[in-house]
């Protein structure tokens, strides 16, 4: 059995403001880009905590509806914007096996790679995060709820 982790809004909201802090001092960003569905929120609220008003989206499924990873799939890839990543912030609620970071990466290659949280079997694949958490935790985010 799986364990849960059930996060609050404010503890999201506290771990990326860490996350902010720790990428402000990095670079100018040219934008961030968002892996959809997850790291939707997580990279709203990066970019008003960075300032940065040019948000992107790459769509990614990975995860069926029984929490169990299934094959990757791309829905919506970057736009000709992204260039090859360079100067751009991706951003990801979690990174878990790492294989969705890996295709972003082939995608953009010189892009620098964010998450709120890391298991240790993704963590290798990821430029930063705030928290690491064990590879067998399921995360409940805020918006998951019901």
């Amino acid at each position: 059995m799986t364990k849960k982790l059930i996060l609050t809004w404010d503890v999201l909201q506290r771990d990326v403001k860490v996350l902010a802090g720790e990428l402000s001092s990095q670079q100018d960003w040219k934008g961030i880009v968002a892996i959809a569905r997850g790291g939707l929120v997580p990279a709203s609220l990066l970019a008003y905590e960075l300032d940065i008003r040019t948000v992107e989206v790459i769509s990614l499924a990975s995860y069926g509806d029984d929490h169990q990873q299934t094959e990757l799939q791309l829905l919506k890839g970057p736009s000709e914007v992204l260039g090859d990543g360079a100067g751009w912030l991706i951003i990801d609620d979690l990174v878990d096996t790492g294989e969705t970071i890996q295709l972003v990466r082939e995608l953009l290659p010189q892009a620098s790679m964010a998450v709120v949280y890391a298991k240790p079997q993704g963590k290798p694949v990821v430029d930063q995060f705030v928290k690491e958490v064990s590879q067998d935790i399921w995360i409940v985010f805020p918006w998951e709820e019901s």
